[in-house]
C-alpha cells in the first residue's frame, strides 16, 4: 500500500459506513447507536484508481484518560499518529457541535494533511451543515453519502490533492518477480505420498471466549503494545479485529473477537451483530484459541464454545488465562486436566496451556501448541498406510453383525485435510453402529497421533456390478 488514511470524527457521523464503502465489504459493525466502534480496524481500501490502507477509529469524545471513552480516544489518537492523512468526517445533516471544533483544533496541532468530509449530504436540510463545515478552517468540505456511495469521485480527488500525486500513485517496482511454485503431489494418485507441512505459510488464529476472559490483553501481550482496547469492563470488544505479527519468522494473523455470552442473554441487536462477527471469524480461522478464565473455568458457556469450534472443524487449543491469580497451581492444573478429559470427550487429547496475558507467562508455549495443532489439522496420511491400519483394526475388532449379516469394511482413503476427513467403502453403511464409528475415530486419533482435532469419517457403499442387470426368468 502506498499510504495510510485514518477516518476520524465524533460518534455516529458514519465513519464505519464510509470504511465499509472504501474496503468494499461489511467488515465494521454499523448501527444507529453512537459509539459502536471502539478499537481501530485496518483495511485495504480501493477508491476508483487509488489503493491505500484505511483505518476505522472510535468516535472522539472529551473524557478522562481512566474512563472507557478516554481509552478509546487514546486508541484513535494513535491511529492519527500512524496515518499519513486523516479523513475528518462531520455530519452535514445534524450540523457541527463543540466536539467537532475541538477535534479540528487537535488535527491542526498534528500538522498532518486533513480532508474534511461532510457525510449524509444527501439528506434534506443538509446544506446548512455543509456550509457550517467551512468554519472549521480545514479547507473546502467534500460532500458525500457513505451509505449511498455519492461523492466518491470528489473524495478521491481531494485525497490525491492532499497527499500528492507522487505518494498517491507510486511507480511500480519493475524488479519484482512473481514465482509460480507448483506444489508437489497436487493431483497425484500415489498411495504412499504424504505432503510435508509448510512451516512458512501465514497462520490465521482466532481468540474466542466468554466476556472478560482476557482475550484483548492476551493479544496485546503478544504484540508488545496496547494495540487493542482493554479494561476491567466486560464486553469492551465488539468488532473482530485482526492484527499481524511475526513469531519465529512466521507471520501470524490473529483475530480478537467479542465475548460470547449465553444465547438467551443476548438480546440487544448490537450484541447479536458482535456475536455473528465472532462466529464468522471462527469459520475463517485455521486454529482457534478458546480462552478460559482459570479462576472460574468450565462454565457451561465455555463448553458450548468449544463444541461449536469442534463442530465447525477448526483446530482448537485451550488457554487457561489469569494463571497469576491461581493460588495453588499444581492442584488446579491436575483438576483442569481431569475436567478437560471428562467434559470434552469430542476433543480427546486437546492441548491446554496455562497462561497469563497480564504477565506474559506461558505465551511462547501457547504459540508452540497452536503450531503443533495446526500441523495435525493439516495432516495427510497415505492410502497404503490407512488400508493396512483398517485391516489391522477390523481383524482385532470386527464390525458387528446387523440382522444376521456381517458388515464388511473394504477400502479406506483420506479425502481431505483441514480437518482430516476419511472415506471408507463398506457394505450397508447406514447400518454401521455409532459405537463402531467412535472406535475407528479413536483408533485413528491414537495410532496416527492426531490429538484434539476434529476427525470426520464418511462411509459409502461399494458399487455392485450386477445391480442394473435384469434377472433372467
Amino acid at each position: 500500500m502506498s499510504f495510510t488514511v485514518a477516518i476520524v470524527g465524533r460518534p455516529n457521523v458514519g465513519k464505519s459506513t464510509l470504511f465499509n464503502r472504501l474496503v468494499g465489504k461489511k467488515l465494521a459493525l454499523v448501527d444507529d447507536t453512537p459509539g459502536v466502534t471502539r478499537d481501530r480496524r485496518p483495511g485495504e481500501a480501493k477508491l476508483v484508481d487509488l489503493r491505500f490502507t484505511i483505518i476505522d477509529t472510535a468516535g472522539l469524545e472529551e473524557a478522562g484518560p481512566e474512563t472507557l471513552e478516554g481509552r478509546m480516544r487514546a486508541q484513535t489518537e494513535m491511529a492519527i499518529d500512524e496515518a499519513d492523512l486523516s479523513l475528518f468526517v462531520v455530519d452535514a445533516k445534524f450540523g457541527l457541535t463543540p466536539v467537532d471544533q475541538s477535534l479540528a483544533e487537535m488535527l491542526r496541532r498534528r500538522g498532518k494533511p486533513v480532508v474534511l468530509v461532510a457525510n449524509k449530504s444527501e439528506a434534506r436540510g443538509s446544506d446548512a451543515g455543509f456550509y457550517d463545515a467551512y468554519t472549521l478552517g480545514l479547507g473546502e468540505p467534500v460532500p458525500i453519502s457513505a451509505e449511498h456511495g455519492q461523492g466518491m469521485i470528489d473524495l478521491r480527488d481531494a485525497i490525491v490533492e492532499a497527499i500528492g500525486e507522487e505518494r498517491a500513485f507510486p511507480e511500480p517496482d519493475d524488479e519484482a518477480e512473481t514465482d509460480v511454485v507448483l506444489s508437489q503431489g497436487e493431483g497425484e494418485e500415489d498411495e504412499d505420498f504424504e505432503p510435508e507441512y509448510d512451516e512458512t505459510k501465514p497462520l490465521r488464529v482466532a481468540i474466542v471466549g466468554r466476556p472478560n476472559a482476557g482475550k484483548s490483553t492476551l493479544i496485546n501481550r503478544f504484540l508488545g503494545e496496547d494495540r487493542l482496547l482493554t479494561g476491567p469492563e466486560a464486553g469492551i470488544t465488539r468488532d473482530s479485529i485482526s492484527v499481524e505479527w511475526d513469531w519465529r519468522g512466521r507471520t501470524i494473523k490473529m483475530f480478537d473477537t467479542a465475548g460470547m455470552r449465553k444465547k438467551a442473554r443476548v438480546q440487544e441487536k448490537l450484541e447479536k451483530l458482535s456475536v455473528a462477527d465472532t462466529l464468522r471469524a471462527v469459520r475463517f480461522a485455521e486454529t482457534v484459541v478458546i480462552v478460559f478464565d482459570a479462576t472460574i473455568p468450565f462454565e457451561k458457556q465455555d463448553l458450548q464454545i468449544v463444541d461449536f469450534v469442534i463442530r465447525e472443524g477448526r483446530a482448537a487449543v485451550l488457554a487457561f488465562n489469569k494463571w497469576d491469580l491461581v493460588e495453588d497451581p499444581q492442584a488446579v492444573l491436575a483438576d483442569l486436566r481431569e475436567k478437560t478429559e471428562r467434559l470434552l470427550p469430542q476433543a480427546r487429547g486437546i492441548r491446554a496451556v496455562p497462561i497469563s496475558g497480564q504477565t506474559g507467562y506461558g505465551l511462547d508455549k501457547l504459540m508452540q501448541n497452536i503450531v503443533d495443532t495446526d500441523k495435525v489439522w493439516n495432516k495427510r496420511i497415505s492410502t497404503a498406510k490407512l488400508n493396512r491400519w483398517l485391516d489391522a483394526v477390523t481383524t482385532q475388532h470386527p464390525p458387528p453383525a446387523v440382522s444376521g449379516r456381517r458388515l464388511k469394511l473394504k477400502y479406506m482413503t483420506q479425502v481431505k485435510a483441514r480437518p482430516p476427513a476419511f472415506m471408507i467403502s463398506c457394505t450397508r453403511p447406514d447400518a454401521l453402529p455409532e459405537s463402531y464409528v467412535r472406535y475407528l475415530t479413536n483408533g485413528l486419533r491414537v495410532d496416527f497421533d492426531m490429538p484434539g482435532v476434529p476427525i470426520r469419517i464418511h462411509f459409502k457403499a461399494g458399487e455392485n456390478p450386477f445391480e442394473h442387470r435384469k434377472k433372467k426368468r
